[in-house]
């Protein structure tokens, strides 16, 4: 495993990705056409910079994490063609969009935990792996809600 030789690393590289995830969705939020679209979207900003926060501080205090909990999967995301970014996007697609981003983010987890040596990295993209999984049911649940509730 070339890329990540710590846990430290690979707390780099998910803080980094939580940052990356706050500048999106407010980039979201600032696309989106009604206030209450916005403010689903900026809240959604919050909940990475809490995930940051938790991050930093388990990187900081050297805290043991293990991925112990089985996140539902509704599917809804394979289902759905990708959408295109766009300043007049509806909730719908903004939705698509989202789901699509937490499904390869938990992916790309799930790919590096098979590829890691060391059981201490592998338990960390599990748990990382299992927290993107968590933000993608979150959207699914919306999207069956929200959308799908209308057909």
């Amino acid at each position: 495993m070339d890329r990540f030789k710590s846990v430290d690393e690979i707390l780099d590289f998910a803080i980094d990705g939580e940052v990356t995830s706050v500048q999106f969705y407010m980039g979201l939020a600032k696309r989106v056409e009604t206030q209450e679209m916005k403010k689903v979207f900026e809240d959604f900003a919050k909940e990475e910079l809490g995930h940051k926060a938790k991050l930093q501080e388990m990187k900081a205090n050297k805290w043991a994490i293990t991925a112990d909990e089985d996140v539902p999967n509704l599917n809804i995301a394979d289902y759905l063609v990708d959408v295109e970014l766009g300043a007049d996007m509806s909730y719908k697609d903004a939705l698509v969009v989202a789901m699509k981003r937490e499904k390869a983010a938990y992916r790309l987890y799930l790919d590096l935990a098979a590829v890691a040596e060391a059981e201490e990295l592998t338990e960390t993209f599990l748990w990382l792996a299992q927290e993107e999984a968590k933000h993608k049911l979150r959207f699914e649940i919306e999207y069956d809600d929200e959308v799908l509730k209308d057909n």
